[in-house]
């Protein structure tokens, strides 16, 4: 008997032993679907839209498909993130508001709204190459989509006539304004829906944009005289800061009896401290404000503002003072206007 080992197997069996070990094809791996290449493989042209996208995982695929699927409509279904997050909240919680009591969304409809993607679009397959890439496969069914576009067009058409439907009375206040800054909002959106129905057969005509009702909301703005009061004000120092702010805005300063009136209080106090380092004494300024604009006829504060611990010292008192109302006015000419016209923008009628 002659001892078994590796080096004494016949090559024929050695050879058939490498091949055992060798890993098998992958059989499991699917073919290629036809979609991959062409979509309307699957789907019917004249019945759907349809684009797939590629990915190296199924979120990344999921999301080009989409993508490439909007593309098909062009830029003009792509709206600033800014007025899509306002249409989304107005949406949802604009309901019980006076300008929506007669907009109504059928309930397919209403559960699409604020969607981050085309609306009616949804991911029917996936397909991983096994190499590392998957591929996606987005359609749009043409009937549904028109029915819902359409339906949002009309509902958003409502919502501007019942915006704007008001007295000359109503108009010229800041719920006037608000109420013709959310009709660009809904006049934004349906311009990209619109830019949808076209593409899908069934386009939309007498379309107003946004700017439009812009445009109406900053005439309204210039017509609104803003009152400025100020107790204990330094040769109209923040009267002058305040004014700038609301005047930047497109607002009118003054005018006996104006609706809407900032009241501003100015409390100052003084101690004075002996400075060994400047071997003086020092008087120490400090000044609190603040400033509430109220609706007169509401009888409501709109807008609260407030400065506190603004202290600056000075051997000369008048010199302090000076100094201390010239860091308030630095202060409100850096925040106010900002504040206010994120006040305004957030202003949403019927709340």
């Amino acid at each position: 008997m002659f001892p078994v080992n590796s080096f004494s197997l016949p090559k024929a069996c050695l050879a058939l032993f490498c091949l055992f070990l060798a890993p098998l094809p992958a059989a499991a791996q699917a073919a290629q679907p036809g979609w991959v290449a062409n979509p309307y493989a699957r789907f019917n042209r004249q019945t759907y839209l349809a684009a797939v996208g590629s990915g190296v995982s199924r979120a990344t695929a999921e999301r080009d498909a989409l993508g490439r699927l909007a593309a098909t409509f062009g830029v003009g279904i792509h709206v600033d993130e800014r007025i899509r997050e306002s249409y989304r909240e107005v949406t949802r919680s604009g309901g019980s508001a006076v300008w929506a009591h007669h907009v109504y969304l059928d309930s397919e409809t209403r559960a699409v709204v604020g969607m981050d993607n085309l609306i009616g679009a949804e991911i029917v397959d996936f397909w991983n190459d096994g190499r590392g890439t998957g591929f996606a496969l987005a359609v749009m069914n043409r009937e549904r989509a028109v029915r819902i576009y359409s339906e949002l067009v009309r509902a958003n058409r409502e919502a501007i006539n019942s915006l704007v439907n008001m007295s000359a009375a109503e108009r010229n206040t800041l719920a006037g304004f608000s109420r013709y800054q959310l009709a660009a909002v809904f006049a934004d959106m349906n311009i990209s829906y619109g830019a949808v129905l076209s593409v899908l057969g069934a386009p939309v005509h007498g379309l107003r944009r946004g700017d439009y009702f812009r445009r109406e909301a900053q005439d309204i703005r210039g017509a609104i005289p803003i009152g400025i009061n100020v107790r204990n004000d330094r040769g109209g120092m923040v009267r002058d800061a305040f004014a700038r702010a609301f005047s930047d805005l497109g607002f009118r300063i003054g005018g006996a009896g104006s609706r809407y009136v900032l009241d501003v209080d100015i409390s100052v106090t003084l101690d004075q401290r002996f400075s060994a380092h400047h071997d003086a004494w020092i008087t120490w300024a400090y000044k609190t404000l603040r400033a509430d604009l109220r609706d007169t006829v509401a009888g409501t504060v709109l807008l609260p503002y407030s400065l506190h611990n603004i202290r600056e010292g000075h051997v000369s008192r008048p010199q302090a003072e000076d100094w201390v109302f010239r860091r308030a006015v630095e202060a409100i000419g850096r925040d106010y206007g900002n504040l206010l016209a994120g006040y305004l923008a957030g202003l949403v009628p019927g709340r």
